[in-house]
């Protein structure tokens, strides 16, 4: 029979009690047949006596904060029931019945979109607010990016003053996209044109209209700027009209994008002056006959229209005196980087041996010529600014020829292909590129 030894330790001094249960029935503790130490609340279990199995009560009794360390290797094949995982239960991942959009904005790049009717898929690539980029990455075409747009200012050339107590010549045409600034006439600001690589996009650009030369000529109509290409609708500006002249079947401005100043009649009434063009130009002011009498002296030229102010009248001086009409206001444009005034009026004939000339309008519109004055010429309307020249009394020099137009194109520096014709003026502003074309040319997207 097999006994027990009970040893005390050598060093310790503590004693070792043993105590019985409180129960009523009789209880009995079998030791294992081996060497060891009983195991405690503080000792660990060897992985080597991990074997056998563990009944299902225990696993599911098991808590997370027991589970710490390294597991061993396992077969996937016993990992059963887990739950079932789909592309939509990814936060990176979108699937769709259509594609994203350059405004679906996810949160980083490397998002994946799924088209799960069309099996397209994308990557986000650029995530900027309102202009994301997403590359197709399927068996697809195209990826989905912000389209390539050019705003643009288009200015046609203004026209020249009349000629025997003319009115100003009326400004060009005045077409702008830019900034929501706004177009002549009181025009609201354009769309922005949409263009594609590898189309080219012809730029038409045509001369201020020639002053009268003839003592009572009527002055020319400025010429028309356009933009046109595939697959754009062709963007226009009306020249100026020409402004007014003597007699009375030449009194009255001609049409345009802003219209010419009236001349002055043969007879009492008032001339009136050309119409503008809607969102492009202002009319052209009236003249009126002077009660003091049929003598031209008494007679004055309207202002020309200018792009964002009608022209204004001209006054008869009823005696000695007269004075022409201002041309209207030139309006501003920040497309090239600053600030720039264009397309004013010109400014009418003054009337009477002391009479006033009419100023041209600002932004380029020429001053005009008064009654005995061969000396302060009727003024030009300035280069590319598409503003009106200035009307003559006569029978003195030419009125003001009218001044040439622009265009002007400002796109993404990111999408500029650095293919024109017509050689351009080329300039940066902040992250655009600015094309300003003074004379016909081209530009390839």
């Amino acid at each position: 029979m097999s006994k027990i030894k009970l040893t005390g330790h050598a060093s310790g001094s503590g004693v070792l009690t043993i105590a019985a249960p409180n129960t009523d029935t009789d209880r009995t503790i079998t030791l294992p047949d081996v060497t060891g130490t009983l195991l405690d609340s503080g000792s660990d279990l060897p992985a080597a006596n991990l074997t056998g199995t563990v009944a299902d009560a225990r696993i599911s009794a098991l808590t997370a904060s027991k589970l710490t360390g390294a597991l061993p290797a396992i077969s996937g094949a016993n990992l059963t029931n887990l739950p079932a995982q789909t592309l939509t239960g990814l936060t990176d991942t979108t699937v769709s019945t259509s594609d994203p959009a350059i405004n679906t904005n996810p949160s980083a790049t490397g998002h994946i979109w799924v088209n799960k009717t069309s099996g397209e898929a994308y990557i986000a690539t650029d995530v900027t607010a309102g202009s994301n980029v997403w590359t197709n990455i399927g068996p697809g075409t195209g990826d989905v990016v912000p389209p390539k747009v050019i705003d643009f200012l288009v200015i046609a050339g203004g026209a020249g003053g009349g000629g025997n107590v003319g009115g100003g010549g009326g400004a060009g045409g005045y077409r702008n996209s830019y900034n929501s600034e706004t177009s002549g006439g009181g025009g609201a600001s354009e769309t922005e044109f949409t263009f594609t690589t590898g189309t080219v996009y012809t730029v038409t650009v045509g001369g201020g209209g020639a002053g009268a030369t003839a003592y009572n000529d009527k002055g020319n109509n400025g010429s028309d700027r356009s933009i046109s290409g595939s697959g754009i609708t062709t963007i226009t500006s009306i020249g100026g009209g020409g402004g007014a002249s003597y007699p009375t079947s030449n009194s009255t401005g001609n049409n345009g994008g802003s219209g010419g100043g009236g001349g002055d009649r043969s007879e009492a009434g008032t001339a009136s002056g050309g119409s503008g063009t809607s969102g492009q130009g202002y009319a052209g002011g009236t003249s009126t006959w002077g009660t003091g009498g049929g003598s031209d002296n008494y007679q004055v030229g309207g202002g020309g229209g200018g792009a964002s102010q009608v022209g204004s009248a001209g006054v008869a001086g009823n005696g000695a005196y007269g004075t022409g009409g201002q041309g209207g206001n030139g309006a501003s444009s920040s497309i090239t980087g600053s600030a720039v005034t264009r397309a004013g009026g010109g400014g009418g004939a003054g009337g009477g041996n002391n009479g006033t000339t009419g100023d041209g309008g600002t932004g380029g519109g020429g001053q005009g010529n008064g009654l005995n004055n061969n000396t302060d010429l009727a003024g030009a309307g300035t280069t590319n600014t598409g503003s009106g020249g200035g009307g003559v009394y006569g029978p003195y020099p030419s009125s003001g020829i009218g001044g040439s137009g622009v265009v002007v194109l400002r796109m993404s520096t990111a999408n500029y292909s650095g293919t024109t014709s017509g050689s351009p003026s080329v300039t940066t502003s902040g992250s655009d590129t600015i094309l300003t074309f003074n004379g016909s040319g081209s530009y390839t997207g």
